[in-house]
């Protein structure tokens, strides 16, 4: 079982910038990857950024250039850098550790950005 805490959510304005922080359980070199989900109202839970143990990193389209996941190992720490937020940001924001045997999901952290 990996334990996952979030934090960094809030409200900001478009054009803004916030810092998603996910800490897990577990050292997280021993999960296959670490990354952040996101699921606006009325909408599927989509993928925004995955950082896999080797080092891979995928964004989706539409955060690529603004966006910047990244770890650090001291911490069991994964970051999600928001830069230049826009209304369409709009979501929960959930942190994902992709372990062998099992997906495990944080709470979630609700980010709100107003036009």
């Amino acid at each position: 079982q990996v334990q996952l805490v979030e934090s960094g959510g809030g409200l900001v304005q478009a054009g803004g910038s916030l810092r998603l922080s996910c800490a897990a359980s577990t050292n997280i070199f021993s999960l296959n990857a670490m990354g952040w989900y996101r699921q606006a109202p009325g909408k599927q839970r989509e993928l925004v950024a995955l950082v896999r143990t080797s080092g891979i990193i995928n964004y989706a389209e539409p955060v690529k250039g603004r966006f910047t996941i990244s770890r650090d190992a001291a911490k069991n720490t994964v970051y999600l850098q928001m830069n230049d937020l826009k209304p369409e940001d709009t979501a929960v924001y959930y942190c994902l550790a992709s372990h062998t045997v099992a997906n495990y999901w944080g709470q979630g952290t609700q980010v709100t950005v107003s036009s």
